[in-house]
């Protein structure tokens, strides 16, 4: 019994566990490795391509840049004052071309319609801030245009002055487009609109 129990006479053999856990250890490693590899390819490749975009982007903004100044050189005086002038309604955030649009809502007879509305200049005078403006109207009957006038007048809003008249023909009726100058002064009170909404409706400095 003591011989069987002898365990030196009966050595350790298996040799083969060690060699198979170290491979599988070296295998799992080198599987991590090529993960690893990939991944900062990956993100290299990444990496690449956002830089080449910003580049693009950066080169569109120049090129941007440098048309927008021949473009102003390329204006006549009167141009860059009407420019000037639309910049400051879009960073006057106390007008708001809703308002405006719904003011003049209020005193346009049915039968006459706006055509085109001009930002000569937006400025203070005192506590009030007032546009001048050039605002045109189509109609078939002058003096619906005559009445609209002096209800603007008499609204406290607008001080209107006929300019012109250009007698128009179509195949359905013979109209005329009128054109006046309008100072507006947006009543105290009401609520402002942000600088993106003036924007998009005040690009060039005309809403049409």
């Amino acid at each position: 019994m003591i011989t069987k129990l002898n365990l030196a006479t009966h050595p350790f053999r298996n040799r083969t566990t060690p060699y198979l856990l170290a491979l599988g250890l070296l295998a799992i490693g080198a599987i991590g490795g090529i993960f690893a590899v990939s991944q900062l390819y990956s993100y290299s490749k990444e990496n690449e391509l956002a830089r080449k975009q910003v580049e693009n982007m950066e080169t569109e903004v120049a090129r941007f840049k440098n048309e927008g100044a021949k473009v102003q050189q390329q204006l006549s005086p009167q141009q860059r004052e009407l420019l000037i002038a639309s910049h400051k309604l879009v960073n006057n955030k106390t007008f708001g071309w809703s308002r405006l649009f719904a003011d003049l809502e209020s005193v346009l007879p049915g039968s006459v319609s706006a055509s085109r509305i001009v930002v000569n200049n937006v400025y203070r005078d005192g506590d009030r801030v007032k546009a001048d403006l050039e605002f045109s109207v189509l109609s078939t009957d002058y003096r619906d245009v005559m009445g609209m006038i002096g209800a603007m007048n008499n609204s406290g809003l607008f001080q209107a002055e006929l300019r012109g008249q250009d007698r128009q023909e179509s195949e359905r009726q013979t109209y005329s487009e009128y054109t006046m100058r309008l100072i507006y002064t947006p009543a105290y009170g009401f609520s402002t609109t942000t600088q993106e909404e003036v924007a998009q409706t005040s690009i060039g400095g005309a809403a049409q």
